[in-house]
């Protein structure tokens, strides 16, 4: 019974703030309606025995990609106006991807509704003394850590372009030089003057 209510409860309010994150004005309102859905998928997948996928959703969803995304859009200077003046431009696309979207949810549930699909011949066997975090690290740093490695050096590869394009030289950039800063005397940088009253100042 607790489970019934806690999966109707998670699930519910996932649904609900995924509503409320596309039909909010302000994109911050937005991404921190978003942060509520991931914390409830996380709660669905634990209550599925899935805490290897709960952990990806809190650590990197939402301690990394969620927070990314409030970080940009709060240091973004956005028009609101002109973002809710494009809606009806896309309104067309919009339409077709809401169909198509619509049309595979009520497959996945007459599917659904069939009957169970059994998948225990095509899942990978899990001894029961051992946590599924245990099992995919096992088979992650044995079978698979080739592909594993490559994937870590093409996110290695993507960060170093990333900081070389955003430390490229510019040529209209007026870069700080604090040593020069540093060696001016008093003398160079300041002017005296005995200002008389009622004459301007001299530039």
């Amino acid at each position: 019974m607790i489970q019934a209510f806690a999966f109707y409860l998670f699930a519910g309010l996932m649904i609900l703030s995924a509503g409320l994150t596309i039909t909010a004005r302000n994109p911050v309102h937005s991404v921190l309606w978003l942060i509520l859905a991931f914390f409830n998928a996380a709660g669905l997948m634990l209550l599925l025995g899935a805490e290897f996928i709960a952990m990806l959703l809190v650590i990197v969803y939402v301690g990394a990609v969620a927070v990314l995304f409030l970080f940009v859009v709060m240091m973004l200077d956005i028009d609101f106006a002109e973002l809710r003046a494009g809606f009806t431009k896309y309104l067309g696309i919009g339409s077709v991807l809401a169909v198509a979207l619509a049309a595979e949810i009520v497959i996945a549930v007459a599917v659904h509704a069939a009957g169970p699909i059994e998948l225990g011949n095509r899942m990978g066997p899990t001894p029961a003394t051992i946590s599924n975090v245990q099992a995919i690290g096992e088979l992650l740093y044995s079978r698979y850590l080739y592909v594993f490695e490559a994937a870590g050096l093409v996110l290695l590869v993507a960060m170093i372009g990333a900081i070389v394009l955003t430390h490229r030289t510019r040529r209209d950039d007026r870069a700080q030089n604090a040593s020069r800063q540093i060696a001016r005397r008093p003398e160079e940088a300041t002017r005296l003057v005995n200002q008389p009253v009622g004459v301007g100042v001299e530039l």
